[in-house]
């Protein structure tokens, strides 16, 4: 990544082990083991990696409270507390002892059958139990697709922004990662021509996040269809990651990318994690989309059951919990939810407005966040946007992700799922740094 985080995570690595050294004397030269490489090279550019080298930044004696802008976690705010049915839900699961045991691989079939019930509304055609693989939280679910489809010399596309843990899965996996561009003067659709050029014969799937992370987007359904039959042209499978769906709030409803599993094979991952409020509980899925069995054909739901079959399943009470969960949670929390992000991306997007050095391409539709352009020429003394980042966390206590971290540099991914007067009081700091920080005229 080319940020100064790697730079600082190198050096602080490079410093621990010169310590150990020094404590363990030369005899430490006989061990014959050491550390995998590849993870700490993974790990550099995952969100919470980099967040948690901005919280170093963070001034100690700091009176005022730190506003997370940096990710998209609102369950410790009251505006974004889960419904109390989820909560039920779960304690029932769990005092029934009925989910005390061993979970199948694949998941609970009550599990699976209320999972592909509840995705199967948005469809004109219905998901069987057999299409649904449970998994812990989303990002399992998206580990388990890229490990299956990790062979020498293939390659995957990835949209740039995006959420960086592809690249850090594909990249432990040796699965070569190409980039195609998210365009902002087009509500950050994708650059299909881009996605035509990238491909080759190596190529095996691509990858579409919708709503967006981290750019607000929500994709139109004839721009959807048209990502389907790029995919088809190229052979190549697509995988939609959805774990936001739903929450949307300007003109743009949500379409799932299954809509167009006639078209191209598509692997849709999810959770309950962002639409319930509730990341902690690790509970998400990876469904098939293949009305026409070619991902069975090529061997990819067997090798879905094998990545499965040797790795950890989500808790046994927490799928016991599931089809109360999807089936009758009431319709006024999803409404409350999606009110409450939109006020707060209308309060975002307004007060972007009054900082100079900053620009945002187009108002968040969905997902709980918004890219904007950081213009260094208006500002004395950053290198980057990683340098503004962490001199934002050390001054004002607040919060932003540098937007090399999804893939573009020196832009910034703002989280708008906070209670608006926290966001209210952060974008303010914001103002105030960088008018601390402009360039005298």
């Amino acid at each position: 990544m080319e940020s100064l985080q790697k730079e600082r995570l190198t050096s602080e690595r490079g410093g621990r082990r010169n310590s150990s050294m020094e404590n363990g004397g030369s005899a430490l030269k006989n061990w014959r083991f050491i550390g995998n490489e590849k993870l700490t090279q993974a790990s550099a550019i995952t969100v919470r990696g980099v967040l948690n080298m901005l919280m170093e930044n963070l001034n100690p004696d700091e009176a005022r409270p730190v506003i997370p802008l940096g990710h998209g976690d609102p369950s410790a705010f009251p505006s974004f507390r889960t419904t109390p049915l989820a909560e039920d839900a779960i304690c029932s699961a769990l005092r029934s002892a009925k989910f005390n045991g061993y979970s199948s691989t694949v998941g609970i079939p009550p599990a699976r059958r209320a999972v592909a019930e509840h995705l199967s509304k948005d469809l004109p055609y219905k998901l069987s139990p057999d299409d649904v693989f449970l998994t812990i939280g989303c990002t399992q679910a998206l580990e388990a697709i890229v490990t299956v489809l990790a062979r020498p010399g293939a390659n995957i596309l990835l949209p740039r922004p995006g959420f960086p843990y592809y690249e850090a899965r594909a990249g432990f996996s040796d699965l070569e990662v190409r980039h195609f561009d998210l365009l902002p003067e087009n509500n950050w659709e994708v650059d299909l021509a881009a996605v035509e050029a990238l491909s080759d014969e190596n190529t095996v799937a691509m990858v579409v996040i919708n709503p967006g992370n981290p750019c607000g987007n929500v994709f139109k359904y004839d721009h959807l269809k048209k990502v389907a039959e790029t995919a088809r042209k190229l052979g190549i499978l697509v995988i939609a990651d959805e774990v936001y769906d739903h929450l949307t709030f300007g003109e743009s409803p949500f379409v799932p990318m299954g809509v167009f599993g006639s078209i191209v094979p598509i692997i849709t991952v999810g959770s309950i994690s962002k639409r319930w409020i509730v990341p902690g509980w690790r509970l998400g899925w990876l469904v098939t989309h293949d009305p026409n069995g070619i991902l069975m054909k090529q061997g990819i739901v067997d090798s879905i059951k094998g990545f499965l079959n040797i790795t950890s399943d989500p808790a046994t009470f927490m799928q016991g919990a599931v089809p109360e969960i999807l089936e009758n949670t009431p319709a006024d929390f999803f409404t409350k939810i999606v009110s409450t992000l939109k006020e707060s991306a209308e309060i975002c997007y307004d007060r972007i407005k009054e900082i100079p050095c900053i620009t945002c391409p187009s108002k968040p539709e969905g997902s709980m966040f918004v890219m904007v352009k950081l213009n260094l020429s208006l500002l004395e003394g950053f290198m980057d946007d990683t340098d503004f980042c962490c001199k934002l966390a050390k001054e004002e206590s607040v919060i932003v992700l540098p937007g090399v971290a999804v893939g573009l540099k020196n832009w910034l991914r703002i989280t708008f799922a906070i209670e608006p007067s926290s966001l209210d009081d952060g974008l303010s700091r914001m103002k105030a740094f960088c008018a601390r920080h402009a360039k005298k005229q």
